[in-house]
């Protein structure tokens, strides 16, 4: 279960680390024809996401692999699984439905790393 964990861990921190590069780096202009929510939001309110998004990709994997503070890995995908509640809540408002669904399954596995290194597997 461990080695799965850190798979997870793995996947999420790639994929977050990618996207909150995009948003923290990009004019939000740029990024509205791939994601129109960003229409709704200033470009603060973008940054700060994809700095969020940033921090909790290395909360994901660096505690784990310095030993320093391994408790920030099941609090970064806490934060996560929080940050996909939102998400789906502002996709559900813009009746963004594909959004809601893929905010489900990256909630869902925010959620199993949170339970996994909080719980039985802490690392």
């Amino acid at each position: 279960m461990n080695v799965f964990l850190w798979i997870l861990q793995g996947f999420l921190a790639a994929m977050f680390l990618m996207a909150g590069v995009l948003k923290s780096a990009q004019p939000k202009e740029k990024l509205a024809p791939r994601m129109p929510w960003v229409e709704d939001f200033s470009t603060g309110t973008v940054r700060l996401i994809g700095v969020v998004e940033l921090l909790a990709a290395l909360g994901l994997v660096l505690p784990g692999v310095t030993g320093i503070a391994p408790v920030l890995t099941p609090l970064a995908a806490t934060g996560l699984a929080v940050t996909m509640v939102l998400a789906a809540l502002t996709h559900a408002r813009r009746k963004e439905y594909s959004g809601i669904a893929t905010n489900a399954v990256i909630l869902i596995l925010a959620a199993v790393v949170a339970w996994g290194r909080f719980g039985p597997y802490p690392r």
